[in-house]
């Protein structure tokens, strides 16, 4: 029974999605607390907007948004291929694994450290090792909530709308489903993570322009990114064959599909 999983296509497809999806999102959850200056990465002068009274705004962002379109990219592809029901799967799993990671990162930082290790780096200008520890894996409780209940709301809002794009164009327009369910969901993403870590420490204006930043970034990103769905569909389609490929879309769509026998002539 194992080896018969394992030998199936759609089944290690599934199991190797799962793997990045969840690795993808853990990691963009770690890296999330840098925040970086667009503008100087790609070695330009930082831009300077005013949106909602709130002067001086330029593309800074968190590290963790470079890996979040990759995963709208996924939801994508899975939904195509696999269904609502999958993706949503995933993203509980997702979900009580990064919790579970936020716990044993409590658990950590808590541990007492050993003196030599605390003044091991002062060399390097890192004065304090469990400051420095604590500085990169702690964050605030209602950081990681929002960004718990953003990106879990946002997946089931993507699901939603792609699979109604979906039954409106049936096979045709890939890059409208896609493109289109990822816009929306990323807007919901922006505003809910912002809403519940900072309401009531910053004004409504300036969560309202700071969400407008990253969600610039995010909409330029899932149009950008719209070729590689299409070439990660055409090779999975190679990899299933056109039957199976036919069939997955068919079961994903939740119709019934029905084997014909092949009878020779």
């Amino acid at each position: 029974m194992i080896r018969k999983i394992l030998d199936d296509k759609p089944s290690k497809l599934f199991v190797i999605f799962t793997a990045f999806f969840v690795a993808n999102a853990l990691i963009a959850e770690c890296i999330g607390g840098k925040i970086f200056s667009l503008e100087s990465t790609l070695g330009f002068k930082p831009f300077s907007f005013s949106l909602f009274g709130q002067s001086g705004l330029s593309f800074t962002l968190t590290c963790g948004v470079l890996l979040w379109p990759l995963e709208f990219v996924m939801t994508d592809i899975i939904n195509e291929f696999y269904g609502p029901k999958a993706i949503r799967r995933i993203s509980y799993i997702a979900v009580a694994l990064i919790s579970y990671a936020y716990l044993m990162f409590f658990m950590a930082m808590n541990t007492s450290p050993a003196a030599f290790w605390v003044v091991s780096n002062q060399t390097s200008g890192v004065p304090d090792m469990q400051a420095a520890f604590n500085g990169v894996f702690g964050q605030g409780m209602r950081i990681i909530i929002g960004s718990l209940v953003a990106f879990l709301v946002s997946q089931i809002v993507d699901v939603t709308i792609f699979h109604k794009i979906k039954k409106l164009t049936g096979e045709k327009h890939v890059w409208l489903r896609a493109t289109g369910s990822t816009l929306v969901s990323q807007l919901v993403d922006s505003y809910i993570v912002l809403f519940i870590a900072f309401a009531g420490k910053l004004s409504w204006q300036q969560i309202l322009a700071i969400g407008i930043m990253n969600y610039t970034y995010k909409f330029i990103m899932a149009i950008v990114l719209t070729p590689l769905i299409y070439g990660m569909e055409r090779a999975i389609e190679k990899y299933f064959g056109h039957e199976l490929t036919h069939k997955m879309k068919q079961s994903a769509m939740g119709k019934e599909v029905v084997d014909v026998p092949i009878v020779a002539g």
